[in-house]
């Protein structure tokens, strides 16, 4: 089995892979100061309750953008997991050319997604992940990474708005608003940030479709895109697994 670790900055999402088939999935928070003996008795946990037995474990991949957290999961993959974890990196073969101006500076997740969507589709695409940031990243037709942006995340905005506007609530995004015009204060938070960022993510496809000059694929992955998605008119398709195909395409190409 191949065990696929993808850390950002709010949540860490798991994967147990076996013969290119997701056995089982996790999302959990995302802790800077955890062991590696706490991640033992966490992901020891999981396993147990989807009745997986972590000896199994053959391989280990890691991508990380939070690099306080790298010691602790390397230390956990030798020590409860017997391998040596592959991280997604600078001298990986990635199998697509890095076209920013210093490609160590692109996220690990970024890369990794782009690989998984190219994978899958072989043609001009923007992916779209609603993660701690909201980043766009666009590929070229002959897969390579052409760049992208990065927005503030969903969640970090409703938390700026808590902070930084004493009368206001703090809210959770629950479900699509049923009326644009709120009769409520969290009803209107709710307007602002589902359709506010919905009109985030069409404003930026279209101009990365018109500075490309010609029509493009767009996926969308992470914890918010369902919701979120629903609501836009550029999204083409929402892929909840896209981080951990690309994780198996990597493992395959370096192995």
């Amino acid at each position: 089995m191949l065990f696929c670790i993808d850390i950002g900055n709010t949540n860490i999402v798991l994967g147990v892979v076996d013969q290119d088939k997701v056995l089982s999935h996790w999302r959990v928070r995302t802790e800077r100061d955890i062991t590696a003996d706490e991640l033992g008795i966490l992901i020891g946990s999981l396993f147990s309750a989807s009745k997986l037995q972590m000896d199994r474990i053959k391989s280990v991949i890691v991508s990380c953008v939070v690099p306080p957290l790298l010691n602790a999961v390397e230390e956990f993959s030798r020590k409860y997991c017997r391998v040596k974890p592959m991280i997604v990196g600078p001298g990986m073969n990635l199998g697509m050319p890095i076209l920013y101006d210093n490609p160590k500076e692109v996220g690990a997740d970024r890369i990794v997604n782009s690989v998984a969507a190219y994978e899958r589709y072989h043609t001009s695409l923007i992916v779209v992940d609603f993660g701690t940031a909201t980043t766009f990243d666009v590929v070229s037709e002959e897969g390579a990474y052409l760049g992208g942006a990065i927005a503030p995340g969903v969640l970090i905005s409703c938390e700026a708005l808590f902070q930084k506007a004493s009368k206001l609530p703090r809210v959770e995004i629950f479900a699509t608003p049923k009326n644009v015009i709120a009769k409520d204060t969290i009803s209107s938070m709710n307007v602002g940030i589902v359709y506010g960022y919905a009109g985030l993510v069409d404003g930026i496809v279209k101009r990365i479709k018109k500075e490309m000059g010609h029509d493009m694929k767009v996926i969308a992955t992470g914890g918010l895109a369902p919701l979120i998605c629903k609501e836009t008119e550029t999204i083409d398709t929402v892929d909840e697994f896209l981080t951990l195909e690309g994780l198996m395409t990597l493992f395959k190409r370096n192995q």
